[in-house]
């Protein structure tokens, strides 16, 4: 499945926020992008650009395409509560971003690939699903063979994040979900009912 691949500072711009994680060069240029950055007027964004603006940022920050948020977004109207909280409770839910909160991978996209090459177990069963959608209980675990990978140990030296929803062992590299997060648990700074304003038009 085709993935935004193309530079991603210039897309933390157009937010005006880093969602990838740390970026150098959005810290130094954090104005929009184009021609004319800074200078350039803005007239006042309607209500549906608006709307828009928070679905596509939180596309890009879970690293979800249209159809598969679209399918989450039905998920979630059809689940009992409160729309746009489940909404970004299945994106947490996903295999490749708790394995991202976990700090198995700096980042989202590489722990979609650890996922995709087949590093990551779930209950002792290898998943290369990075949309799989974990359920309370189930153990996440860096595969026995590449528990020595430097890129892991590095990702999780640098770790120092801790998530109530989560556990994680260092020494045997395994984690638990333990439950699905609450929305004050979930550090993103999306405003969900924004996106449930322009699905419910």
């Amino acid at each position: 499945m085709a993935r935004y691949t193309g530079p991603k500072t210039k897309i933390a711009r157009k937010f005006g926020e880093a969602i990838f994680g740390e970026d150098k060069n959005f810290e130094k240029r954090n104005y929009p992008p184009g021609q004319h950055g800074n200078a350039r007027r803005r007239g006042k964004k309607s209500e549906y650009a608006t709307q828009l603006m928070e679905k596509q940022k939180a596309k890009y920050t879970y690293g979800i395409l249209e159809r598969q948020f679209s399918n989450l977004f039905k998920k979630a109207q059809a689940a009992s509560g409160i729309t746009g909280e489940i909404l970004l409770q299945l994106c947490e839910s996903r295999l490749d971003n708790v394995v991202y909160r976990m700090g198995v991978s700096n980042s989202r996209s590489g722990a979609r690939q650890l996922v995709s090459h087949r590093h990551i177990t779930v209950n002792g069963e290898i998943v290369n699903i990075p949309s799989y959608s974990l359920k309370e209980g189930d153990v996440v675990a860096v595969r026995e063979k590449s528990k020595s990978l430097q890129a892991i140990d590095d990702a999780l030296a640098s770790n120092n994040n801790v998530f109530e929803w989560l556990t994680w062992n260092n020494d045997t590299k395994t984690g638990t979900f333990v439950k699905v997060p609450e929305r004050l648990q979930i550090p993103e700074n999306i405003k969900e009912q924004l996106i449930v304003e322009l699905y419910s038009k």
